[in-house]
């Protein structure tokens, strides 16, 4: 075996087979184990302590899919997690927001608090003006009831912008 090639099996991540044997795993398989590490760390319940674990989940989740999805983590007044759900599912280039449906879900749920997100399939990061407008539409009509908006996040592939970070909240 050649040193490159060792070296690739050395490196690799290892799953047990039903015979016992270990094998590299395959990439299927090692996202599927971090999506259920990070799903522990994102779940009904877990305080807000770690924004970095949202935002590698939503990498997981919604960073490599060629349409665009809005999601909303739905989170109490200490800031717990409620819920993370995917509202609106658009094309690849722009998905419709309905902030009605958005409020409707906050009241069902007795969120005190919202993290938008959404993801740009082009790779590109950078928020556009439309972005900026739905998140400052939505934090005025989810203000009327209560319901803060802390972050606005978009996930392109590996890359994560936040609203908050940038001042645009």
């Amino acid at each position: 075996m050649s040193s490159s090639s060792t070296s690739s099996v050395v490196d690799a991540l290892l799953v047990r087979d039903a015979d016992g044997q270990y094998r590299p795993a395959r990439a299927e398989e090692v996202l599927s184990q971090a999506r259920r590490v990070l799903s522990h760390r994102v779940r009904r319940g877990a305080t807000m302590s770690s924004p970095q674990a949202v935002k590698d989940h939503l990498r997981l989740e919604i960073g490599a899919l060629e349409h665009e999805v809005f999601c909303v983590l739905f989170l109490d007044a200490q800031h717990r997690i409620i819920a993370l759900k995917q509202m609106f599912r658009g094309t690849v280039t722009q998905t419709s927001v309905y902030p009605r449906e958005v409020v409707k879900e906050a009241l069902s749920v007795n969120a005190a608090a919202v993290i938008l997100a959404h993801n740009h399939p082009s790779g590109s990061v950078e928020p556009s003006r439309a972005d900026e407008f739905l998140t400052q539409t939505l934090k005025t009509a989810l203000a009327l009831v209560d319901v803060r908006v802390l972050d606005h996040l978009v996930v392109a592939g590996a890359d994560v912008c936040s609203f908050a970070e940038r001042g645009l909240v």
